[in-house]
């Protein structure tokens, strides 16, 4: 088993623009992840955000209720058009009270390829070995059904968009 990275795909059923706009737009990108963000994504930002929840889906805004309120910042280190947004982020950093900034951080991949029926969203998170010992293996698990959930709220939210 991979204790360093998460993958993720799903299968979009949209178009290759309309798919990139819901990742690359940071209105967008929160209103389905469940983030109020400070402003526009762009390569070598530092994006600060509050967790708000999200408005696809409500046993997912249920869940998120607990964190509503939290600091989110990220960092894009990446945007390709059409193709892969990526950010860096400290992985389920939201015990209240805690500074995670000296830990490592880990990289979010989101990659899109057109498909037959649609367009293919792949993410990663890697970089996991890197964390702390006592909190990697519960960053690992949270993360990982953490995505389980966010590829879910992205096709939701753009079926619901149709």
């Amino acid at each position: 088993m991979n204790t360093d990275c998460i993958e993720k795909k799903i299968l979009l059923r949209t178009v290759l623009k309309r798919a990139w706009r819901a990742l690359s737009d940071s209105t967008e990108f929160g209103t389905w992840f469940g983030v109020k963000f400070d402003g526009p994504f762009a390569p070598g930002a530092g994006m600060h955000g509050v967790i708000v929840t999200t408005t696809v889906d409500a046993e997912v805004a249920k869940a998120q209720k607990e964190y509503e309120g939290m600091a989110f910042d990220i960092t894009i280190e990446r945007m390709e058009p059409e193709r892969l947004l990526s950010f860096r982020w400290h992985p389920f950093a939201v015990e209240r009270g805690v500074d995670y900034s000296a830990e490592p951080t880990t990289l979010v991949v989101f990659v899109l390829e057109e498909v037959a029926d649609g367009v293919m969203l792949t993410v990663t998170e890697s970089g996991f070995d890197q964390i702390p010992l006592a909190r990697r293996a519960k960053a690992f698990t949270e993360n990982e059904r953490g995505w389980g959930m966010v590829v879910k709220l992205i096709e939701e939210y753009l079926d619901q968009a149709r």
